[in-house]
């Protein structure tokens, strides 16, 4: 409904009643060289339906134009009823539950995600989600100094992980002395083994392994998580959660020769592939789920299933490892709350496409990008940088610099081209980082090859 303000008069009753002469008196305490005074780059005030056109015609000037932007954030459909079913009011206002007897439904739904997401990424438990995949790597991270017994406070992460996924990892534990160390990328675009091996035993706590990694490409998860065992490291993976519709689950990696078992100990990733959309960058939300040897270190919320004293089964917040509940030096995390919204919409959309549905769309992204990276590949001067098979992602390399031929497809064709590799990987020279999912037909690749074509003969 609209907002109804006070009137004069209701102002005027609210300040009688507690002794105030006037609203400023009620912040007299604040010295007048504090005050910000009369806001003079305010415009005057616009009724109703004088906002709602502003905002309408504001929201006309973006640009909807036909995306091969990936690089963590992707375009996939989203049925109709996901969002219809979010929100409704009793999800669209839900909070925290804090009362179980008056929150069924919400800690129902978490439930049901957490089951979800520890079936998808094969490990025991799930938290209520996180902020995004970044903050989560770092969280999970932090987990792994604190459960590790002989923890070096160091972490491996390979240069085939997210750039922006490493600044914030970076910002985030290097207050607290956790060095990280980087790992290079081999020539196939996979995480360097041999400059892994040649890591002393013992002499981290935990490795990172992305997969794909963000250039779209497989790594050899098998022989990376048995070479951190044989190493007496923990291992977290950072995963998209379509691609775990098709792949094996981070679970069940590794041979279990070399470390005497099988699979990492902590999956983290970002869950925007499951219903949220893009949104000019948010909000998403982040997951987190771990090996039950793990539960009390993990941060957030868990939701547990029970049963009350009639025997009726009912849900309640299990473990809440938090400041806001416990002694700030006893809490895992200062993580204040989950994306609770944006793990609706992930938990329905789910629910919706099913198993065989998030496979159809992983197996339509992966085939669409192949296809794509082939037809541009037929252009003369453009080549693919990798050969080596991957999910939704490829790096292609132009003849030209990317910064002007992606403005050039944006203004001229209407064609969001892709990601520019060339700051964050300068040794890959002009490289281009190519997205496709199953929102793009055969039309809109041949639009975005014979659009490429142009640009780069124009610029020739």
């Amino acid at each position: 409904m609209p907002f109804i303000p006070h009137t004069e008069t209701d102002v005027a009753q609210m300040l009688s009643t507690i002794g105030a002469s006037s609203f400023d008196a009620l912040f007299d305490e604040i010295p007048p060289e504090l005050r910000c005074g009369e806001l003079k780059h305010v415009p005057p005030r616009l009724t109703e339906m004088e906002v709602a056109r502003l905002m309408h015609g504001r929201a006309h000037q973006d640009r909807h134009g036909l995306s091969f932007i990936g690089a963590g954030a992707y375009e996939h459909h989203i049925p109709a009823a996901v969002w219809e079913i979010t929100t409704r009011g009793e999800y669209y206002s839900a909070y925290t539950p804090y009362q179980a007897e008056a929150s069924q439904g919400t800690l129902q739904l978490l439930y049901e995600y957490q089951s979800m997401m520890t079936a998808l990424t094969g490990m025991d438990v799930s938290n209520a989600s996180m902020y995004d995949g970044a903050s989560a790597l770092a969280e999970a991270v932090l987990m792994a100094e604190r459960a590790h017994a002989d923890g070096k406070r160091r972490v491996v992460v390979p240069r085939t992980l997210h750039p922006l996924y490493r600044k914030v990892l970076f910002a985030l534990i290097d207050a607290q002395n956790i060095e990280i160390v980087e790992l290079p990328a081999d020539a196939d675009g996979r995480t360097d083994i041999a400059a892994l091996s040649a890591l002393d035993a013992g002499s981290f706590t935990c490795l990172v392994i992305p997969q794909p990694n963000f250039f779209g490409v497989f790594e050899d998860v098998d022989t990376l998580t048995d070479l951190a065992r044989s190493k007496g490291a923990m291992v977290i993976a950072v995963v998209n959660p379509v691609s775990l519709a098709v792949l094996r689950p981070p679970g069940e990696w590794g041979s279990g020769t070399s470390g005497g078992g099988i699979g990492v100990d902590i999956v983290c990733g970002d869950g925007q592939p499951l219903g949220a959309p893009l949104s000019s960058g948010g909000p998403y939300f982040g997951f987190l789920t771990a090996r039950q040897a793990f539960v009390r270190q993990m941060p957030g919320r868990i939701v547990g299933r029970t049963v009350d004293l009639d025997g009726k089964p009912g849900f309640t917040l299990t473990l809440q490892a938090r400041e806001q509940h416990i002694r700030r030096s006893k809490a895992t995390s200062n993580i204040c709350t989950n994306q609770g919204l944006l793990v609706t919409a992930a938990t329905i959309h789910m629910s919706l496409l099913g198993a065989e549905g998030l496979a159809r769309v992983a197996s339509a992204s992966l085939n669409g990008t192949a296809e794509l990276t082939a037809m541009l590949c037929e252009i003369p001067g453009v080549e693919r940088v990798f050969a080596s098979p991957g999910f939704h992602e490829a790096v292609i390399r132009l003849p030209q610099p990317v910064a002007p031929v992606l403005a050039a497809l944006a203004s001229a064709h209407g064609v969001l081209g892709g990601f520019d590799l060339s700051a964050d990987y300068p040794e890959l020279g002009h490289a281009l980082l190519i997205c496709v999912t199953e929102t793009k037909t055969p039309a809109d690749l041949r639009h975005y090859r014979d659009a490429l074509a142009t640009v780069l003969a124009a610029a020739a």
